[in-house]
């Protein structure tokens, strides 16, 4: 993929994360999302891509736009795989909590995993811890590797989790080795890819989460040189439909740990987020005299290059609000 791609990417998130932003805390997650997808879907018919949505809202009878198997981009070459999720953390949104971004990761044809929309277990961590942990190991083992790599005492060493009653066993052994544990509401793409940076306060990402939100995660991991190993966890009454949809996607073995490279297998990912409100990567979208600030991260696995974009948008000349694309404001 050309390099000019990840800046037209990076207004991709930028523009659904502006749309979004305007629901912060009005306790309307389906406005904040419908904003954010439509926003994301307009921009994507400027760029210069063949695209096809692998992860995206749903399928084509769940959701109008941006839905699984929808072609994205202007038709022309390259041909990509584009994983979205135009609004990670819509509770968050509504309730004005901190954590929401806006999030692509975009791969040639063919290499990133199909992940059903379900729950799967992960770990992801930085590059320094590349290699030394694994999914199936014990929690204490795995800290005790993170906190060896990283040169930390036990007590220095971070893991983030949703906090869901699924992970009270998880939570216990990881108070018993004595490592701090930062508990989250929703949203575990942002806490997965800052174990990468040194000084996001993380240092590991543990529990279940979503699926296609663990893909997103893999991407971003892989152009920063970090690990993540996953497996998909049907659970409940769904189960069994859960694992259906896997074998029609292509997963024969739900139980498989998936590595890195299984999840996004190409070494040309671009990787982009947009701050909805304050995450550990980003900050949110701030307003000034018709005026807002966005906080962009776009990365490329090719080149290694990670920008962090500062962007001041004029709000009244942006033909996708000034002209009422976009719902802004509750009626």
């Amino acid at each position: 993929m050309e390099r000019e791609l990840a800046l037209e990417f990076a207004r991709v998130t930028e523009a659904a994360a502006l749309a979004a932003a305007r629901w912060v805390g009005k306790g309307d997650k389906q406005a904040a999302d419908d904003a954010a997808v439509t926003a994301m879907r307009v921009m994507f018919d400027t760029v210069s891509v063949d695209g096809v949505v692998v992860i995206g809202e749903g399928e084509m009878d769940e959701a109008p736009m941006l839905y699984i198997g929808e072609k994205v981009g202007t038709g022309v070459p390259p041909q990509v795989d584009i994983a979205v999720d135009p609004l990670e953390g819509t509770n968050i949104v509504a309730k004005g909590l901190t954590g929401a971004i806006s999030v692509l990761a975009v791969a040639p044809r063919g290499s990133l995993l199909h992940a059903p929309d379900m729950y799967m277990d992960k770990i992801a961590v930085g590059p320094e811890c590349r290699g030394r942990v694994y999914l199936e190991a014990p929690v204490k083992e795995n800290l005790r590797e993170v906190a060896k790599a990283l040169n930390k005492l036990m007590s220095e060493v971070t893991v983030v989790i949703l906090d869901r009653p699924r992970h009270q066993q998880i939570i216990e052994e990881i108070r018993r080795v004595g490592a701090r544990i930062k508990l989250i509401t929703d949203g575990d793409v942002s806490p997965g890819v800052a174990a990468a940076y040194q000084d996001s306060g993380v240092d590991m990402l543990l529990g279940i989460g979503g699926a296609p939100e663990g893909v997103i995660t893999a991407a971003a991991l892989k152009c920063l040189g970090g690990d993540f190993q996953a497996r998909l966890y049907p659970e409940g009454p769904e189960a069994e439909d859960e694992i259906r949809r896997c074998h029609e996607m292509g997963i024969a073995n739900v139980e498989k740990v998936f590595t890195i490279d299984e999840l996004a297998k190409s070494d040309d990912i671009i990787f982009a987020a947009t701050g909805i409100t304050d995450s550990f990567l980003l900050k949110g979208v701030r307003y000034y005299q018709r005026r807002a600030i966005t906080q962009t991260l776009v990365m490329r696995s090719t080149s290694g290059t990670i920008r962090h974009i500062e962007a001041i948008h004029h709000l009244d000349k942006k033909p996708l609000f000034k002209n009422n694309l976009i719902k802004l404001k509750m009626d």
